[in-house]
């Protein structure tokens, strides 16, 4: 009988063992925004490509992960994560005290601005002459929270929100809108292909940094991506994909 009881312990113990050992997700889901060049976004073919989405490939793979990129709509990012339907926010994505409050963060990875976009022949040089006008920005974004930590935004005619800044730009272009802001990054890559109609003001809505954003509880898997970043950064690969997509390395 004691025989038997030891089989059955040993059987319940092996169990448990393996169950542990499978819990252990093999598959990272990464939601993002496929319409935020050059961080993440459709190649003519369809493709995810981008900066973003090559730093992720990379730290899955040093990770012994598969990884999966999953648009989800940008404004509920947080519910997406908590909700368990991704395990990780990767998409130039802002540090903010408020967000870190509901989501545990990397290191900051990179360094970016709040600017300001208008038409090549605006007259608008200052925030201070948006005083009256419509301004766009992406709903979601931390560009919203920029705009509103200024009192000057209470003095704009209205702050219209878009899904994406693609649509941001599309309502400038067409007049709807006097300015539009978001990061400096995704600005100087869009503008670079159509320098003739859009110009970069010197004045901005402050500084900020990227981090990759996960739920509290993944305390494994917050400082698995770490070390990944940590070990990329120091042979040089971070480097070599911030070259690729931005011609230097502004990897912080």
């Amino acid at each position: 009988m004691k025989k038997i009881f030891s089989l059955v312990c040993l059987l319940l113990l092996t169990t448990v063992l393996l169950v542990g050992c499978g819990s252990e997700k093999k598959k990272l889901v990464i939601g993002l925004d496929d319409h935020f060049p050059p961080m993440g976004f459709r190649d003519d073919k369809n493709n995810l490509v981008g900066f973003d989405i090559d730093m992720a490939r990379e730290a899955a793979k040093r990770m012994k992960k598969e990884v999966e990129f999953k648009p989800i709509d940008w404004s509920a990012k947080e519910a997406e994560l908590n909700g368990k339907r991704v395990d990780m926010l990767w998409n130039g994505f802002t540090i903010t005290e408020a967000r870190k409050e509901k989501v545990a963060f990397s290191k900051p990875y990179m360094e970016n601005r709040q600017v300001l976009v208008v038409v090549a022949d605006s007259p608008i040089k200052t925030k201070a002459d948006l005083v009256g006008k419509s301004v766009g920005l992406q709903d979601g974004s931390s560009s919203l929270d920029a705009v509103n930590k200024e009192p000057i935004s209470k003095q704009f005619k209205e702050v219209k929100k878009y899904a994406d800044n693609i649509a941001a730009f599309m309502d400038l272009k067409a007049g709807r809108t006097q300015a539009i802001v978001l990061d400096e990054i995704v600005a100087r890559y869009y503008i670079a292909k159509k320098a003739n109609e859009y110009k970069v003001l010197t004045d901005n809505f402050g500084t900020e940094e990227y981090g990759v954003g996960m739920r509290k509880e993944d305390k494994e898997l917050v400082t698995q991506l770490q070390k990944a970043l940590d070990e990329m950064k120091k042979d040089g690969t971070s480097a070599k994909i911030s070259e690729k997509w931005f011609g230097a390395n502004i990897v912080k």
